[in-house]
């Protein structure tokens, strides 16, 4: 009996000690297998394992399974560092959607906000709201121009006084000193389409001093495009400042093909030694609201004003010979390529364009009444927007802007609400469309490049030092994903449909989808940009 026990005893002993040893040799939380490794940096991929701890990549090489908590098998799939969308617009529409569906099914571990000149301007909050709700990937914000101006003059169409100019200044070094990433404006936009260059160099000063980033989505990117990116350009030597040009693109039917003359204005630049980059979208279609069809003199002083104007005959009238001629010069002679995203006050009108619209009103068949529908759309939207998808561009232009090696890959979009409207198919398909469409398909870049334009890249444009490469230190957002399947399934009729391919995505070492479905974890973080840490600095 004694014996048994004693056996009984040594065995018990024997698996204690075998469970321990076993733990210990756990090192890593989690072990991504058999994969082939793309680092990010735009090298060759090649055969190696990927270790996990505490958030980040431990260590990358051949790593034994018996020593991670996790294994996953990459087998005959790419692992790539997490994309970074340095573009989206989330600011208003995260909360509802903290889970971010739409970006993380698209490989997305990481975005900025607050782009075009529109963000919180009260940025501590924002950021601690994101914070308490929790997040499934990480954000960062710019503090836009627009929304300064609006908090300090509202829609007043003229130049600030010495005052109003200190107050927006002070508005942006608070949100640099809470962590913005740098000043974005859009200056097609009321207000900030109200603002002389000066007004605006010197908020980028501001922004130069806390270590920022500017970036533009320009006065024009249709006939005037070129003084645009000379504009951007000159803020950017003027203020001594890294300068980001948004959603570049040619959007004027005329100047189709043109685009290696703007990238050629990027590049000179860039040899005189400003610091300019660009990013794009993979669509010949843009999407903004149907405000932008009217001429910012008519939306001067807010919405009321706006309203008085669209009313009087005559003025009326002024609005909509402004609206042909901008037509006419951009070549065209109908409102077939202007179709509605979503219309609050009607939504049967989604999915359909404005001619369309037009026609089954009974209307005449003619540009001057399609103009009229326009300010009649908005009459009864104000103060809400009616969202649009405008196809405006080429594809020969699209795929020449993507061979340009600074240019980064960004979506425009915020977090979609599924089922809602007829969006453009960009807020779901983006990255996955450029790795099927244009490396796969068309091979208009390879895959690592595809992959630097989307992770190390932009890490670099907005200093997020420790992320966008897969490198031991860094963070551990990461895609596992299948070069041979990933592909889009969003279309401009069809857009709400998730990407295929992505296996897995993990944020901050933490799995957020798994086998292609979301798992509901929030482990993202709050992006700050490096005015955070000087105030950090400070405090101590």
């Amino acid at each position: 009996m004694q014996t048994l026990m004693l056996r009984k005893f040594i065995l018990f002993s024997y698996l204690i000690s075998a469970s321990v040893a076993l733990v210990q040799a756990q090192q890593y939380d989690v072990l991504i297998k058999n994969g082939r490794v793309i680092d990010g940096a735009g090298n060759p991929w090649y055969h190696a394992d990927v270790a996990i701890k505490n958030g980040k990549v431990a260590s990358i090489g051949t790593i034994p399974p018996t020593e991670a908590k996790t294994v996953l098998d990459a087998r005959n799939q790419i692992v790539a560092p997490g994309f970074i969308d340095i573009h989206a617009h989330v600011e208003t529409s995260i909360e509802e959607g903290p889970t971010a569906a739409n970006f993380v099914h698209n490989g997305v571990t990481s975005l900025i906000t607050g782009n075009c000149g529109s963000s919180k301007t009260n940025l501590k909050n924002f950021q601690d709201s994101l914070r308490a709700m929790g997040i499934s990937l990480n954000i960062g914000s710019l503090v836009g121009h627009n929304s300064v101006r609006l908090k300090v003059m509202k829609a007043a169409f003229r130049e600030p006084t010495a005052k109003e100019q200190a107050a927006m200044e002070a508005l942006v070094e608070q949100a640099m000193k809470d962590g913005a990433v740098g000043l974005s404006t859009g200056l097609i936009y009321t207000p900030g389409s109200f603002a002389k260059t000066s007004e605006i160099v010197n908020l980028a000063k501001v922004v130069a001093h806390y270590g920022g980033v500017y970036t533009s989505h320009i006065r024009s990117e249709a006939q005037e495009v070129t003084k645009a990116i000379e504009e951007a350009i000159q803020i950017g030597r003027e203020a001594r400042l890294p300068v980001q040009i948004s959603h570049f693109k040619i959007a004027s039917r005329p100047l189709w093909g043109f685009s290696n003359k703007t990238i050629g204005l990027v590049e000179a630049a860039r040899h005189e030694g400003i610091d300019v980059t660009i990013d794009q979208y993979p669509y010949t279609a843009s999407s903004t609201t149907l405000l932008s069809s009217v001429p910012n003199w008519a939306l001067a002083d807010g919405d009321s004003m706006m309203l008085v104007r669209f009313r009087d005959p005559a003025t009326r009238a002024r609005i909509i010979k402004d609206m042909l001629e901008t037509f006419k010069k951009n070549g065209r002679d109908n409102l077939e390529y202007a179709v509605i995203a979503y219309n609050p006050a009607d939504t049967t009108q989604n999915g359909k364009s404005i001619r369309q619209i037009n026609l089954k009103a009974g209307r005449k068949d003619n540009i001057e009444t399609e103009s009229d529908l326009v300010l009649t759309l908005l009459e009864k939207v104000t103060p809400q927007r009616v969202q649009m998808v405008y196809h405006t561009m080429s594809e020969e232009d699209v795929e020449s802007i993507m061979r340009y090696r600074n240019t980064m890959i960004a979506s425009d979009a915020g977090v979609a609400r599924y089922m809602s409207g007829v969006p453009h198919p960009r807020a779901y398909g983006t990255n996955a469309r450029v790795l099927g469409r244009y490396v796969r398909e068309k091979q208009i870049i390879s895959l690592e490049e595809a992959i630097r334009r989307m992770t190390s890249l932009p890490a670099q444009r907005f200093r997020l030092t420790d992320r966008g490469l897969l490198k031991p230190g860094y963070a551990a957002d990461i895609v596992i994903f299948d070069e041979k399947t990933v592909a889009d399934q969003a279309t401009y009729e069809k857009p709400h449909a998730y990407s295929t391919g992505f296996s897995y995505v993990l944020v901050n070492g933490e799995t957020v989808i798994e086998n292609g479905k979301h798992t509901g974890k929030r482990p993202g973080q709050v992006l700050v940009g490096s005015g955070y840490q000087v105030k950090m600095a400070a405090k101590k």
